[in-house]
């Protein structure tokens, strides 16, 4: 059986893995709890971060603008 990481999970989280690759994980996921549980924090964590909205804060924005008006000029 293959080991899996991290990774290899995120990977198929995000449907960025073959179709072999698909496979193997599932099968490894049928047989093993932890790789289940590990898989299931992921997930976890995922859905967290979707739900999160980050904006600049108003002074970096100005930076920006700042900056870009800046080398418009040169």
């Amino acid at each position: 059986m293959t080991n899996f990481t991290p990774e290899d999970l995120l990977l198929y989280l995000y449907k960025e893995t073959s179709q072999q690759q698909n496979v193997e994980i599932e099968k490894a996921l049928a047989k093993d709890w932890t790789l289940r549980e590990k898989l299931s924090v992921l997930k976890a964590s995922m859905q967290r971060l979707d739900k999160l909205t980050v904006s600049p804060r108003t002074e970096v924005v100005l930076n920006v603008l700042n900056y870009a008006k800046a080398a418009e000029k040169v």
